[in-house]
């Protein structure tokens, strides 16, 4: 059946299609889910981002559709799972996104398969509210790069992740099978974040995954023109001068990376225009619907 075709009862009249079951989805996570290096001067926080891009697809034909986004960058597991996921379930969602753990794999002496058991408790806690869960397995670093050396961690935190999912009856958005993310233009100057054009292609994949019709059209870059050996080396150790260093560095001297920030979306909204200078109306709007408890009315587990 097309995606305009209409299915009819028995009387020959025309029921809707339903594009999806979701009507509230609730991300969660770093600077990655926030949207980092996809600047958008109009969105929440100056930052669009992979989750804001899937939100605005799943929101199309479901008039109410919310979405709230309480990534914070620079957190590190630990912190996404304390401060996030209970405000997240607070918020009643039928659909959650979790990715967090990359902040961690890039300091030294992280283990990835004690990120995953953190992790994992998280996921049981978000299923527990039957919510659908999606996790990320992390991008391939490659080899021939600097962040190659962080490759074999990744590796094993993502084969946790696919572990995770199969035992919790979550859904695995696979960063690692997605080759279009070697081509450096999809990534931001840093090297660690998306760029605008990285960020389009994980919506879509994330929505592929999710079985969700969508919109976003593959940009099929052309292929980048080889470079020297030389013009790479001298790259490689500017980016790392500038970035993997101080980076590092931070971490080392356990100074927060959050420079202060919070989440850009921390209550679910529709995602028309909302004026954003009237908070107070926002966030009636957007109250979490009642539980069936507070009706007096108690369900089974």
């Amino acid at each position: 059946m097309g995606l305009d075709a209409q299915p009819r009862d028995m009387a020959g009249a025309s029921k809707p299609v339903t594009p999806h079951p979701w009507r509230r989805f609730v991300a969660v996570g770093d600077s990655f889910t926030e949207g980092l290096d996809d600047p958008e001067p109009r969105s929440p926080g100056g930052y669009r981002g992979w989750a804001d891009r899937a939100a605005e697809e799943l929101s199309v034909g479901v008039p109410d559709f919310a979405y709230a986004n309480l990534a914070v960058r620079g957190q590190l597991l630990h912190e996404v799972v304390e401060t996030q996921i209970g405000p997240a379930l607070a918020l009643h969602p039928d659909l959650v996104s979790i990715q967090a753990g990359g902040n961690d794999l890039l300091h030294p002496g992280a283990d990835p398969d004690k990120l995953a058991e953190l992790l994992e408790e998280a996921v049981v806690r978000l299923r527990m509210q039957r919510a659908t869960v999606v996790i990320f397995a992390g991008p391939d670093a490659g080899r021939s790069t600097v962040m190659g050396q962080f490759r074999t961690k990744i590796a094993i935190f993502n084969e946790n992740m696919r572990s995770i999912a199969g035992h919790h009856d979550a859904i695995i958005a696979d960063l690692w099978a997605m080759t279009e993310l070697h081509d450096s233009r999809m990534w931001g100057p840093d090297r660690l974040h998306p760029s605008s054009l990285g960020h389009h292609a994980i919506a879509s994949m994330v929505l592929d995954t999710l079985n969700v019709p969508h919109a976003l059209e593959p940009l099929m870059p052309k292929p980048l023109p080889a470079k020297s050996w030389r013009e790479a080396r001298v790259g490689e150790i500017q980016w790392a001068r500038d970035y993997l260093v101080p980076y590092m560095l931070r971490g080392i001297r356990h100074q927060s990376a959050t420079g202060g920030f919070g989440a850009k979306r921390p209550v679910p909204a529709p995602l028309q225009e909302v004026p954003l200078t009237m908070p107070q109306q926002v966030v009636e709007a957007a109250m979490p619907p009642p539980s069936e408890t507070d009706s007096g009315t108690e369900t089974g587990p």
